[in-house]
């Protein structure tokens, strides 16, 4: 999650990934310089300092995942359209604000907008543990959000100005790693503190908030900002904002409404006007959201676009094996995350032992291969499982299937999104390829709302899961194929 004004973050032309992500083989972050001298003390707390905060935004995504069947029985009353917005509403405040974040701290300093990233975050955590009721909670997970978007990309930007240029290819890596430890540690961890009580999923934020802030304050470093260039899109972020609130508003409430009522046509009508006043925004801004040259170079906008699509299946995946564990079989939420946990381990192995399948295939080949398996893992799953609990010859083949799709097809993408633009770019870029994955999180929540609904008895239930990883499957399907374009002749693309 990198973000920042037009020209790269990262000095020298170093190109950085997204967190959880892996580097895609052969590119300029793949290759080894010389070893470097040892880093000096201050240096090393200052890294500490960064990954703690990278690694307590990224544990936040995958731990409340596991504590949503834990909100609605602490939140009696409250249905499964109205718990997605605990979701939801952070992952669209972080998508529409990334990038602008990501240009005012280049414009007032990086390690102003590190530190006050943290402390709004960790203040929104302990306002998430204190919530009284859903709505309360929702808006403390936006007010996160605001939080997290503010420390994720200058939290790369920091690590490079305390690493010496010939080790940043290394830190840029294990920058992104932290994303990738964080996903297979979430659902253990997760379930663990929801055991205790689900307050904790947030409270654990908050020592881990102090510490960082105090030691920051003193240790990171005080770069001077870049005061030149026109002010970010704040209009623009807002448009975007409610455009895909108002599209997840439509798809959350479309089973309780119906597809023709009035309560779902109002909100798919406002998110295609607010759609078309982002784009017509983004296009005038010097500044915009998104810049829509590099929509033009196809490479990047198929490679994006297949991560959003298969972001889709992967949060519709990550939403429903939640709920099947605990409201199906009746697993305790530490053991949910036990049961989900195999996934997200290989997801880390898999990204770094691809290199030789990339290599041989192509990014294209290799990311719909991975999307392919992932699509099989849920077939499996509509097949295979049952009322019955049969979790080493039912739910785990499918996680583990999953997973290695997971680590095959989302940190190819990420890198051919990347490979496909100038250095120049590579910021925004990388920004614009997130936001796609986080309006994909958004909607594969709110598709599963939608199919899941509210069933009356175990029949009903069951079809109604089985329907759920049908859908995502497909939409992995979609996503193998979109990414197959990548490997076709004629992907040469403007200059951006």
């Amino acid at each position: 999650m990198i973000v920042g004004k037009s020209n790269s973050l990262t000095p020298g032309g170093d190109r950085a990934a997204a967190p959880g992500t892996a580097v895609a083989p052969g590119s300029a972050v793949a290759r080894e310089t010389a070893p470097a001298p040892p880093l000096s003390s201050s240096s090393r707390a200052s890294v500490w300092i960064i990954a703690a905060g990278v690694f307590v935004v990224n544990l936040d995504l995958f731990i409340v995942n596991v504590a949503v069947p834990a909100l609605g029985d602490a939140f009696h009353g409250s249905s499964l359209a109205s718990l997605s917005w605990v979701l939801n509403a952070y992952a669209i405040v972080f998508a529409a604000l990334l990038v602008v974040a990501g240009r005012l701290a280049d414009r007032y300093g990086h390690r102003r907008g590190f530190l006050l990233g943290l402390a709004v975050f960790t203040a929104a955590s302990a306002l998430c543990a204190v919530a009284p009721g859903v709505g309360w909670l929702v808006a403390a997970r936006a007010l996160q959000a605001v939080g997290a978007a503010a420390l994720m990309p200058t939290s790369l930007a920091l690590l490079l100005v305390n690493t010496p240029a010939e080790r940043r290819p290394r830190a840029i890596r294990s920058w992104a790693a932290i994303g990738g430890i964080a996903a297979s540690l979430g659902p253990v961890v997760g379930g663990v503190l929801v055991e205790a009580d689900w307050r904790w999923v947030f409270l654990v934020n908050v020592p881990v908030g102090v510490i960082g802030l105090l030691a920051g304050a003193r240790l990171l470093p005080d770069a001077r900002p870049h005061r030149e260039g026109p002010f970010p899109d704040l209009v623009g972020a807002v448009l975007l904002t409610f455009a895909i609130a108002a599209l997840a508003l439509a798809l959350v409430k479309a089973d309780a409404w119906g597809w023709s009522s009035p309560g779902v046509l109002v909100p798919l009508f406002a998110t295609a006007v607010l759609a078309m006043g982002f784009w017509m925004r983004s296009a005038r801004h010097p500044a915009p959201v998104v810049e829509l040259p590099m929509l033009r170079t196809r490479t990047f906008a198929t490679a994006t676009l297949a991560a959003l699509l298969f972001t889709v299946a992967f949060a519709a995946m990550l939403l429903t094996s939640v709920l099947w564990c605990q409201q199906v079989w009746g697993y305790s939420a530490i053991r949910t995350g036990l049961a989900i946990a195999p996934g997200p381990l290989v997801v880390p192995v898999l990204a770094v032992l691809s290199g030789p399948v990339v290599r041989r295939l192509g990014a294209g080949r290799t990311a719909a291969l991975g999307c392919l398996l992932f699509a099989c893992g849920l077939a499996w799953w509509a097949v295979a499982l049952g009322a019955a609990p049969h979790y080493a010859s039912g739910f785990l083949p499918g996680m583990v299937v999953t997973g290695i799709g997971v680590g095959l097809a989302l940190p190819t993408l990420v890198g051919a999104a990347a490979e496909a633009l100038p250095p120049t770019r590579f910021a925004t870029g990388s920004a614009v390829t997130t936001m796609a994955r986080q309006t994909g999180s958004v909607l594969g929540v709110a598709l599963m709302v939608t199919l899941l609904g509210a069933p009356d008895g175990p029949g009903e239930a069951l079809d109604a899961f089985r329907h759920g990883w049908w859908a995502a499957a497909v939409t992995a399907v979609l996503a193998a194929f979109t990414a197959l374009a990548l490997h076709r002749p004629g992907t040469a693309s403007p200059s951006v």
